[in-house]
């Protein structure tokens, strides 16, 4: 356990160190959370009756998906792992005496959580300042709060353990780009990052709800607006367990039928 943590601290502190980009991702956030909050307020004057979320309750969504976009960014996977893959390097991975999976799974959490300390903080701060309807309001009670955290808490390690199934496609095809691209879209799409799932028809909601990427950053932001709570929320935070116990499951088996057959050439 102790290596994993090393690991963990070494690839968390390495993130802190780049900071210009992080305050270059607080502005473009900033500006992409305004656009959109300002696009969806340009609808809602239309009839704001036939939407699903109250607007205040939709800005905070906006903005929490601003602020954690490090924790849930679709597009964000690790270089190292394809190009250790692609290249042939990962025989010296297979040298150490740990569990890869394990391994790149705790590099992975620690890229995307140290990016997220050092963007969530500002982006929180300006938001609680802003205006009601556009700013972000506070959860509804004290005990949504602690299951919108624990919600977060494992959306944000379902969303790693999908990732390391698409970084294990490298192991099967000549370049994983084209895989890259059409995951990112898919996750985008079906787990809220473009439009909340409410806002989806009725009749495609369940079919969503039900699929791994619903609970991603979707569930956790409903849990805060309040549009989840009593037993349908502990109802989605059962299914986000499902799913990373699932996800974890099958990356370990694809990881460890692959790393039987994979073969180095060169020398």
């Amino acid at each position: 356990m102790k290596k994993y943590i090393s690991f963990f601290r070494i690839r968390f502190i390495a993130g802190l160190q780049y900071r210009a980009a992080a305050w270059a991702g607080i502005a473009t956030q900033f500006a992409w959370g305004g656009m959109n909050i300002l696009m969806f307020r340009a609808f809602y004057e239309e009839g704001s009756n036939l939407f699903p979320m109250p607007f205040d309750s939709l800005s905070t969504y906006i903005w929490l998906q601003q602020a954690f976009l490090a924790l849930f960014m679709a597009w964000f996977f690790d270089t190292e792992i394809f190009d250790s893959i692609v290249s042939g390097n990962i025989a010296y991975e297979l040298c150490r005496p740990i569990d890869i999976y394990n391994m790149w799974f705790t590099k992975n959490t620690a890229v995307r959580l140290s990016k997220a300390v050092l963007r969530c903080l500002p982006i929180l701060i300006f938001a609680a300042v802003l205006p009601s309807p556009y700013g972000m309001s506070l959860p509804h009670s004290i005990g949504s709060f602690l299951l919108f955290l624990l919600s977060m808490l494992l959306g944000f390690m379902v969303i790693v353990a999908f990732s390391m199934l698409v970084h294990a496609t490298a192991f099967f095809t000549i370049s994983p780009k084209g895989i890259r691209v059409l995951a990112t879209s898919v996750i985008e799409f079906f787990s809220g990052g473009l439009i909340p799932i409410p806002f989806f028809p009725d009749w495609i909601q369940p079919v969503i709800y039900a699929l791994p990427f619903a609970s991603m950053q979707n569930t956790p932001f409903l849990i805060y607006t309040g549009y989840l709570s009593g037993g349908e929320a502990l109802k989605r935070v059962g299914l986000q367990i499902l799913w990373l116990l699932v996800l974890w499951c099958v990356g370990k088996l694809i990881f460890r039928f692959a790393l039987k057959r994979v073969v180095v050439q060169g020398g």
